[in-house]
């Protein structure tokens, strides 16, 4: 009994200088251990006569106790020693200026597309998607590009199996689909933009690939009028109220008569400049009248119905918009050209 008494002033004298963490886990160690003082205490117990072990078993818990209490005060008192160190050492000053933190934006043809799909939706028109895997069935044939036709020529294609399956050269294979699927006998309106695969030399104008926007309308007397009232439509919306569109005649296999669609310059405004080469025009569309055969060939008796079809590049339309002057800018990874079309969206 006596000895338990030294244990408790022996807790008492080595838990008075603690100052750190280590020291007093090996403290613990030290009384709480397998060999440890309290635990050998623990260990006589079966050996004390029955009508001591009460008494000693009391005190040896008295003792244990002490020095649990002990070390929880001393280990919170350490902790919160190290907290407020690190606190102190890390303090921030808010008076500082803050750093702006850059965040993302929307891709710039993903923002033109989506800007393009607002103004067809408004106009009843669905938005279509198709595979890019596609069949020469559909991306020629029913198109009016019969096989050995020259016209396949300057699109060459890339070709997966053979000469029947392929990377579509254009989205108007989604036209057909769509047709296919309305019978003959529904109006169609719908726009299909997408991925498109030509063989070509990458430079600041052309990439193998790109985005193209196609669209198509199939109902009853249907003009060419009403093709290009639309076409004002959308490039209005895109390029200011103040651009105007107009219709040169043409040839293209899927439509007759074609015409390729102008809007006046969106950087001289008409009056002729080093991008319009100084005629205050640019192409930026193709379109026409949906060809009878191709009605024809997707169930449309030409007789009853009629329609226009018109595509143009996204990415033509965002450099034109945007003031930029090569195509690759799309497709890298340098955040610093995003920079200005995040302050356009601020403002």
């Amino acid at each position: 009994m006596d000895k338990i008494e030294e244990i408790k002033k022996l807790i008492e004298e080595k838990t008075s200088n603690i100052s750190a963490l280590d020291e007093l886990n090996n403290l613990k160690v030290e009384f709480l251990g397998k060999k440890g003082i309290i635990t050998e205490y623990q260990s006589m117990i079966k050996d004390i006569p029955n009508e001591e072990k009460k008494e000693f078993g009391m005190k040896v818990n008295e003792v244990r106790s002490l020095f649990n209490t002990k070390y929880e005060e001393i280990k919170n008192r350490l902790e919160a020693e190290i907290i407020n160190k690190k606190l102190e050492d890390e303090a921030i000053d808010i008076t500082l200026p803050s750093v702006k933190i850059n965040i993302g934006s929307a891709n710039i043809l993903e923002k033109l597309i989506e800007e393009i799909e607002e103004v067809f939706m408004s106009m009843g028109y669905d938005v279509v998607d198709g595979p890019e895997i596609e069949e020469d069935k559909y991306n020629f044939e029913m198109l009016n590009i019969p096989k050995g036709h020259p016209a396949r020529d300057a699109q060459d294609t890339f070709y997966i199996e053979g000469e029947e399956i392929l990377l579509r050269s254009q989205t108007s294979p989604v036209q057909v689909r769509t047709m296919l699927e309305g019978e003959g006998v529904t109006p169609i309106r719908m726009i299909c933009p997408g991925k498109t695969y030509r063989r070509d030399d990458d430079d600041a104008t052309h990439s193998h690939q790109f985005m193209q926007i196609e669209g198509l309308l199939i109902d009853k007397n249907i003009s060419l009028s009403d093709l290009k009232g639309t076409m004002e439509v959308v490039f209005k919306r895109l390029f200011g109220s103040d651009v105007k569109v107009r219709f040169r005649p043409s040839y293209y296999q899927f439509t007759e008569p074609s015409v390729e669609v102008d809007i006046t310059c969106s950087t001289c405004k008409g009056k002729g400049c080093n991008i319009c080469k100084n005629t205050g025009w640019l192409t930026i569309a193709g379109a026409g009248m949906v060809h009878p055969n191709v009605l024809r060939m997707s169930g449309y008796d030409p007789s009853i119905w009629s329609g226009f079809a018109f595509g143009f590049g996204a990415e033509r339309l965002a450099m034109l918009k945007y003031n930029i002057d090569d195509i690759r800018v799309f497709y890298n990874s340098d955040l610093r050209v995003l920079r200005d079309f995040d302050r356009e969206d601020e403002e």
